[in-house]
């Protein structure tokens, strides 16, 4: 006759059973200890046997760590000159450095773990999940990252541009695998994630040799605006950072509320342009007051009209 137990009885069944079986190991281990003691000897004998047995291929695998520590340095050093004497771009040149340097020490971790006896394929299986597993993670970082191989190809700005992006400006001192870093006039470290400096609207105030000083300068309606228009390319003309070509403008611009506007667009080298932008600026003023030329300032008339 087959009798059926219940689910129930039979976690008893197994939980007796096991039972038994600690309580057994327990009262060996007190009958025996010798026995039990020559046990776990053996088992300590054993990990002591497989680590003197390993000992040799992790002393070689550290030798070949601190040998490959050494190589990358040596290597990246080299590079680094060649790299320096050669035509490459200073911004492409310092990108190359550190994807090279991420691949070299990648390339060491991968032999250093193969000499432990760790299988290649497995360990290019793990990074490659771990690759996976961080790029979910970190997927506003990895378009960082492909927004810097970007600006390495179309190449906007490069290292010593004056740019303005993302409502900031600055001195481009660094173009990183993830950011952009400026310093400002005010010797501040601006740092722009490379995604949103790729998708900006980028002003480049470098990229070209010459810029246009934008000025306007008012006189009163009682002055004379030949006069005051001949003052001002005096002044341009005897500045020696002032470009003669292209030759600068001086028209009216606009009849202002309470002076006559005059714009003002010298050209000048673009290194130049704060100079040019400042001492025109003092001298125009200088020239106005000993020319007799008012330099008006917003007024209000006041009419009073008496009752009769």
């Amino acid at each position: 006759m087959i009798r059926l137990i219940s689910t129930a009885e039979a976690a008893m069944t197994k939980e007796a059973v096991d039972e038994v079986t600690l309580g057994d190991k327990v009262n060996e281990l007190f009958d025996k200890p010798e026995e039990a003691l020559d046990k776990i000897g053996g088992f300590f004998q054993g990990l002591l046997d497989s680590f003197l047995h390993s000992l040799p291929t992790i002393l070689f695998a550290i030798v070949i760590l601190i040998v490959g520590l050494v190589a990358c340095k040596f290597s990246l050093w080299l590079i680094s000159k060649g790299l320096d004497k050669s035509k490459v771009d200073l911004t492409a040149s310092k990108f190359l450095k550190q994807c090279i340097r991420i691949v070299l020490y990648v390339v060491l971790l991968i032999v250093v773990l193969s000499m432990l006896g760790i299988p290649t394929t497995s360990v290019i299986t793990v990074i490659g999940t771990a690759g996976v597993a961080i790029g979910l993670a970190l997927q506003d970082s990895l378009s960082n990252v492909a927004g810097g191989f970007v600006l390495m190809i179309t190449k906007p700005f490069k290292i010593g541009d004056y740019i303005i992006a993302n409502g900031v400006e600055g001195t481009v001192k660094q173009i990183s695998i993830v950011h952009t870093r400026l310093d400002s006039g005010t010797n501040q470290a601006i740092f722009i994630p490379n995604g949103q400096a790729v998708n900006a609207v980028v002003i480049n105030n470098s990229t070209n040799d010459t810029r246009r000083v934008d000025l306007t300068f008012s006189i009163s309606y009682e002055d004379d605006y030949e006069k005051a228009r001949d003052i001002l390319l005096g002044v341009l003309e005897s500045n020696p950072k002032v470009l003669k070509n292209p030759e600068p403008t001086v028209r009216m611009l606009e009849h202002g509320a309470s002076a006559v506007v005059i714009a003002t667009r010298p050209w000048c080298k673009t290194e130049d342009y704060w100079d040019v932008y400042f001492a025109t600026t003092e001298a125009v003023r200088a020239a106005f007051i000993e020319n007799n030329i008012s330099i008006p300032y917003d007024q209000l008339d006041v009419h009073v009209i008496k009752d009769k």
